[in-house]
């Protein structure tokens, strides 16, 4: 019967791996092998991205003779299931957790885990703080954000911008939350306040290219009905909005639905993901333009890497100047503007989440 590589016995199966590729002896899927365990803890089962990255996991599995557990939160916020999972994780003896934490409520879990010799890598939402896991992959947040700010600010052409900021959560707060916010007003050229804080910047004044107003702040959960509900709430507040910025796909559809069954036309809907359905939204107009990250290489380097430790190989390291190991980031549209890098559709297709 497997056995799971406990840390305990690592060197040992170091030694033994190491007389099993002398004598010509195969893979880490043998009947009586020693077998690396991983759990994959998502913020939720439903949101492509987060399938996404679960197909991914379960690949790089296979490939690497890595056993996966798969395990998510009931929704977005739902730090108690992820927890548990967390838990279960420690009580199998896996070697390591791949983590896409729900908020601050995990921590406890993690330190736990970690102090239980798991090796904890957190993906696409690095915690507050970094150092609660030991490394995290995923896109630089801020700059996806600020990527889409800046093309929008071009965009207007020196228009007066009316803006709704449909953001993650309104009861906690969530690094991927306040980075995106904050990157896209930081690319409007609007000055933001707390760095981690969400809607304390000034509600009017100037951004790069003439006048602002921000009409509303709203949670969405990352969800296609909390983006309508949220856009709803919006246009109650001021019909008049030309600008809206989503934390996400799902939001960013939900919110042009509430937009077209209000008659507003004429509004640029940014957003960050870069899934294959969100790249087709991009080119059908639905969003004028988004950040595209990549959740495949996320899974796919986490797999490896705990892969590598749990084997005796070397622990990764952050991309330098950053406190994570950045898997990068583009902007999707086809109207590029001056002074903004971006890809076309084409080519985010192409490669929407890292498939190729």
């Amino acid at each position: 019967m497997k056995q799971r590589t406990t840390r305990r016995a690592l060197g040992v199966v170091t030694a033994v791996a190491l007389a099993l590729a002398a004598a010509g002896c195969g893979g880490d899927s043998g009947g009586d092998g020693d077998t690396v365990a991983v759990s994959l803890i998502t913020k939720n089962s439903t949101n492509p991205f987060f399938v996404t990255m679960q197909e991914g996991a379960k690949k790089a599995a296979k490939a690497d003779g890595v056993e996966l557990t798969l395990a998510a939160g009931k929704e977005d916020g739902d730090e108690q299931t992820q927890v548990q999972a967390i838990e279960d994780a420690i009580a199998r003896g896996d070697n390591g957790i791949l983590i896409t934490p729900n908020g601050p409520g995990v921590n406890t879990a993690i330190k736990k885990a970690r102090d239980a010799g798991l090796y904890v890598i957190a993906l696409d939402t690095p915690p507050d703080p970094a150092n609660t896991v030991d490394i995290t992959f995923a896109t630089d947040n801020f700059r996806a954000g600020e990527l889409i700010g800046k093309w929008t600010g071009t965009q207007l052409g020196g228009k007066p911008a009316t803006i709704a900021m449909l953001d993650l959560f309104n009861d906690k707060i969530v690094s991927v939350d306040y980075n995106r916010d904050q990157g896209f007003l930081t690319g409007m050229g609007i000055p933001t306040g707390d760095a981690k804080k969400n809607g304390d910047e000034a509600k009017s004044g100037r951004y790069s290219g003439g006048t602002y107003q921000i009409a509303c702040n709203e949670p969405t959960q990352g969800a296609e009905d909390g983006g309508r509900t949220a856009m709803e709430r919006c246009l109650a507040k001021n019909p008049k909005i030309n600008v809206v910025y989503t934390i996400n796909e799902p939001a960013a559809v939900g919110a042009q639905k509430a937009l077209q069954a209000a008659g507003v036309k004429d509004v640029l809907v940014v957003s960050i993901d870069g899934g294959c359905d969100g790249v087709q939204q991009v080119k059908d107009g639905i969003i004028s333009a988004t950040s595209q990250q990549y959740p495949v290489k996320m899974a796919e380097l986490g797999v490896k890497a705990i892969k590598e430790i749990a084997t005796g190989g070397d622990k990764p390291a952050v991309t330098d100047g950053k406190d994570f190991f950045d898997t990068g980031v583009a902007l999707v549209t086809d109207k590029p503007a001056d002074g903004v890098e971006s890809i076309d559709t084409t080519e985010g297709a192409a490669n929407c989440w890292g498939k190729s």
